[in-house]
């Protein structure tokens, strides 16, 4: 089995995580820190009942993780060892130490009504480019959302599929494209 790192089990990394689950092809550890809020009910792949939660406790109990740490990725020692890195993480400083490790990496995106989706295999000119941006984590429901159920996006939803979709054409060594925007 190849063994597969998701850092964030959130808006994307919770609706990616039951996707690759289901084909029993990987070796699946999720990173991440945060519990469940009240807030990310709306737009994250969770119930009310799992509200103070850690995230990856709830991941853990609903699908077949080999890990799931309520840890952050800080060094490049616990990265290295994977067959793939994907991002689902909110936070520019995760991305920069992603792409900076030398690993094979898949970078999903979503903000509002935008996803994107940056691999390893992209030119390294654009790094700068994607690696640019404020401090600090950022809402895959973008600036405008007023936390009301009316304004909620599913672009997070979108990275998530796209994801899927590319990791099993990756791990069956069949061509893939090295990023893509979606705007809707």
């Amino acid at each position: 089995m190849r063994k597969v790192l998701i850092i964030g089990a959130g808006g994307i990394g919770s609706f990616l995580i039951p996707l690759l689950d289901k084909i029993n092809l990987y070796d699946i550890t999720v990173f991440d820190p945060d519990k469940v809020e009240e807030k990310n009910i709306p737009y994250q792949n969770f119930e009310k009942e799992d509200i103070g939660k850690l995230k990856v406790q709830v991941m853990h109990e609903r699908y077949n993780l080999k890990s799931a740490e309520p840890f952050m990725v800080l060094t490049k020692q616990q990265i290295e060892k994977y067959n793939l890195v994907i991002c689902c993480a909110d936070n520019l400083d995760v991305r920069r130490l992603l792409y900076r490790a030398k690993v094979n990496f898949l970078d999903l995106r979503a903000q509002g009504r935008n996803c994107a989706l940056i691999s390893h295999l992209a030119n390294p000119k654009m790094y700068d480019t994607v690696l640019t941006g404020p401090e600090g984590s950022f809402s895959c429901q973008g600036d405008s959302w007023d936390g009301s159920t009316k304004g909620v996006h599913f672009m997070q939803v979108v990275a998530a599929g796209m994801g899927a979709q590319w990791v099993q054409r990756w791990i069956n060594g069949e061509d893939v494209i090295p990023y893509m925007v979606v705007n809707l």
